[in-house]
């Protein structure tokens, strides 16, 4: 059975902030709550955002990088200590998966694990329904791609992230402003230009079949791949920074055909919080290594992939890849981001436990995932 789940209205331009006070009008939001982060608080953007929003709004800005449940308690709190009826989420993934996990607890009982998909598979969780708070969604990165899709990944304890995956998760309105992206630093505009590529690379060599998201993501690859450099070195180059976000925006539609090893693994490798890692540029380190053992299990998608890149005979992607990785910057692997040998079979263990490796094109075993985690130390 395909699925397709192209749903979230988007306005995609320069620009496409000013439409947020009708946007919030037209859905019956007169108190929103605008969730961010501490880099959008630094730069002004907040406060030009809180600006646009109806009075009785308030702002939740206490959030890390990877945000965790008790981020989502406090964002909570916040909500309902000010009586409001809807979240703006502004910013990258921290900001917009912390406003989907507000938007589930500030309206359904138990707790955020009680809502991880894994337990609803097993029929051991709980239901998201459509009582979950409406939000709309500001990106600020050209990366996380959750702007426009049902999934939130957050932390639950030391070691341990949960993904959420509920149409009820849909942000009701997203508002695509490049103009947003031309602040971004260059190491972010890295590591999340890649983590955008990392979710249209796994839904399209994904196990599930569905011609529509294949196609979809396939564009984005073609932009990202076309683009990705121009933004790092010119971050001012517009048209650069109009591509990205529209890769990303492609990366999140698709990213629901299922992801697999890369994310399996950035994802145990991510609930570390001794770490602090940053999802995206974890994903780019495992990303040469996940497609090479991948690729003898899909060898024409990748055939359709390189030709759709125009890339020379004889060609490699993966090569294509391990080449931008260094253009960008990019660690030269695990190790040098801190992961030890004695932190990997415990970090596999955790990989096999996640949904993405259900939709990797080859199962996986934990020994399967050792091996690519040594492979990329």
């Amino acid at each position: 059975m395909i699925k397709s789940y192209f749903v979230t209205p988007v306005r995609f331009d320069f620009g496409a902030l000013a439409l947020l006070p009708k946007e919030l009008k037209a859905l019956g939001i007169a108190r929103p709550l605008l969730i961010t982060d501490p880099g959008m608080v630094a730069t002004g953007t907040a406060a030009r955002v809180l600006g646009l929003l109806p009075a009785g709004a308030a702002m939740f800005s206490d959030l890390p990088g990877n945000p965790s449940a008790d981020n989502v308690d406090a964002a909570v709190a916040a909500y309902r200590a000010g009586s409001h009826d809807g979240l703006v989420a502004l910013g990258g993934g921290s900001a917009i998966d912390c406003a989907k996990g507000a938007a589930v607890m500030a309206t359904h009982p138990g707790e955020l694990r009680d809502y991880d998909i894994m337990k609803v598979i097993k029929r051991e969780g709980r239901a998201i329904t459509p009582a979950a708070a409406p939000i709309v969604a500001v990106p600020t990165s050209a990366g996380t791609g959750s702007e426009v899709s049902t999934i939130a990944v957050l932390s639950v304890g030391p070691g341990e992230k949960i993904v959420l995956i509920n149409n009820n998760l849909l942000p009701r309105v997203t508002l695509a402003d490049p103009e947003l992206t031309l602040s971004l630093p260059r190491g972010l505009t890295a590591g999340t230009g890649m983590d955008a590529l990392s979710h249209c690379l796994e839904a399209y060599f994904s196990s599930n079949e569905n011609p529509p998201a294949k196609a979809v993501a396939l564009d984005g690859i073609t932009r990202i791949v076309a683009n990705i450099r121009t933004a790092y070195n010119e971050p001012q180059n517009r048209q650069a920074r109009w591509e990205m976000m529209m890769g990303a925006l492609e990366g999140g539609m698709t990213m629901l055909n299922g992801c697999g090893a890369m994310h399996a693994l950035a994802h145990a490798i991510g609930g570390r919080h001794d770490l602090a890692l940053h999802h995206g540029t974890l994903n780019a380190v495992l990303m040469p290594v996940v497609l090479e053992h991948n690729r003898p299990h899909c060898t024409a998608l990748f055939a359709r992939l390189e030709k759709a890149l125009e890339l020379p005979g004889g060609t490699n992607f993966i090569d294509v890849v391990r080449r931008l990785n260094a253009d960008l910057d990019i660690p030269r692997g695990l190790g040098a981001m801190g992961v030890t040998e004695a932190m990997i079979p415990a970090l596999a263990e955790a990989a096999v436990r996640d949904v993405n490796t259900l939709t990797n094109p080859v199962r996986l075993d934990a020994a399967g995932y050792e091996d690519l985690l040594r492979a990329a130390m």
